[in-house]
């Protein structure tokens, strides 16, 4: 069993990373990498996600373009990440799609966000930087990798050996964010 005290460390040490050095990824720690998220727990086991890894430089270039937003200044880092994951969401299984309906809850959208998580630990782990990005354009995304029209891109994870400085956390007290046994 691993220390506990191990794996709050790189829990710790994790953060949205947005300047990397154009050092190739070894190809045994992505494979961990993506494991990590194939793993990944799920509601009814769905498994809602196909990962699709961007490792190629054209492609990577086209999708940053479509991740970033020159106007607004965001995600501009996204080009120099040598590898992203595009995770689309699949259709969940029948049990989860009903347990969905009947509690008005999409777990799908939760397991992507736990596989998204567990994609960042792992890289963490390997020492490699990561930042999970919403704000993209979808279509573009579609269009450059083939997915069909009909499917959701939900999160671009960049990875790459991070150039960033590691900053201190800012979080809420535990005292705001934690009680036990009551509100």
């Amino acid at each position: 069993m691993t220390d506990g005290n191990i794996m709050l460390d790189i829990i710790r040490r994790r953060q949205s990373d947005r300047k990397y050095s154009d050092k190739p990824i070894e190809k045994e720690k992505l494979d961990r990498i993506i494991e990590a998220g194939r793993l990944s727990p799920s509601a009814c086991n769905a498994q809602p996600w196909k990962f699709i890894i961007v490792t190629e430089a054209g492609l990577v270039a086209k999708v940053a373009e479509a991740a970033s937003a020159p106007l607004l200044g965001m995600n501009m880092f996204v080009i120099q990440a040598p590898v992203q994951i595009v995770i689309v969401r699949e259709k969940p299984n029948l049990t989860s799609k009903l347990g969905a309906s009947i509690k008005d809850k999409d777990y799908s959208l939760i397991d992507i966000g736990i596989a998204s998580e567990n994609i960042c630990l792992q890289a963490e782990a390997e020492g490699i930087g990561s930042c999970i990005i919403g704000w993209f354009d979808e279509n573009a995304v579609r269009k450059i990798l083939g997915i069909p029209g009909s499917k959701r891109v939900e999160l671009i994870i960049t990875l790459g050996y991070s150039l960033s400085e590691k900053r201190e956390k800012r979080r809420k007290p535990v005292e705001v964010t934690v009680s036990y046994n009551k509100y």
